[in-house]
């Protein structure tokens, strides 16, 4: 047993056996890290997968529901012009009215189009020099006649130039102005300022309403996502018209910000 051969030919057995045993346990450790990383890899992404799917449930449910809430409406106010005879007065309320809901379905139908076509990539951009003055003026004013009894604040600096995309800037102003509009008070003022600052320009919209949380601030530009619970929220929309600013101002070369207003409310900017 005190053969020194012996000795030396067991410890080479029992270092081998150490050595397998290591590189065992060293291959199982690999293999198990792989089996965990993949499983939270799965995990992520079947939540992601769950997450985009009820987004996008919500979206048809949103998308339904402002198309069979302005359909009714208008449907319900043409059926009284042709059935009873209102003074005139009356008449002009409800065609206005109307007209309102039309605009509305207009704007759900252009965003859901023109969210797919850019997302794909189908859109064709004309860029081209514009009054970025002027458009912004026209879409306040288009406002101030439909949303009569709001507040309004405007404050254009005049003949400020940009070089753009007229139907999507046009887009673009709208739907911060809707936003504006679906989330603040009525008895909120909503300010549109424009304004040149050194070698930017400042398009700012700013509402009283409730405001956004700071961990929702960078959320809300994503498609399909609204701020709030799904089940209690009770402003309209279906989750593309930020989205839809956000990608216009990409594509414009800008950056579209929000902040909190003073005291309530949040501030909507793009500098160009």
């Amino acid at each position: 047993m005190d053969d020194p051969h012996y000795l030396a030919r067991a410890e080479a057995i029992l270092k081998e056996q150490d050595r397998k045993t290591a590189g065992y346990i060293g291959e199982g450790s690999t293999f198990l890290l792989l089996i965990v990383i993949g499983a939270i890899f799965v995990y992520r992404e079947v939540r992601r997968q769950i997450r985009l799917q009820l987004q996008q449930q919500n979206f048809m449910m949103a998308v339904t529901h402002e198309l069979k809430t302005p359909i009714a409406v208008t449907k319900l106010n043409l059926e009284t012009l042709q059935k009873h005879k209102l003074d005139e007065a009356k008449q002009q309320k409800m065609i206005q009215a109307a007209l309102q809901e039309t605009n509305r379905l207009d704007t759900l139908a252009s965003n859901i189009l023109v969210a797919s076509q850019l997302e794909v990539g189908d859109y064709v951009q004309t860029k081209e020099p514009l009054d970025l003055s002027a458009l912004v003026g026209h879409s306040v004013h288009d406002y101030r006649v439909r949303f009569p009894e709001r507040r309004w604040d405007e404050q254009l600096q005049p003949e400020i130039s940009v070089v753009g995309d007229h139907m999507l800037l046009q887009m673009l102003v709208n739907n911060l102005v809707e936003n504006a509009i679906k989330y603040s008070p009525r008895e909120g003022v909503i300010t549109v300022e424009l304004a040149k600052k050194g070698r930017h320009t400042h398009l700012s919209v700013k509402d009283e309403g409730q405001g956004i949380p700071d961990e929702e601030k960078k959320k809300i530009f994503a498609k399909f996502y609204r701020a709030g619970q799904e089940t209690t929220r009770r402003t309209k929309g279906t989750g593309l018209g930020l989205y839809l600013c956000r990608k216009i101002a990409e594509d414009h070369k800008a950056t579209l910000k929000v902040t909190d207003n003073s005291p309530v409310g949040s501030i909507f900017t793009v500098i160009f």
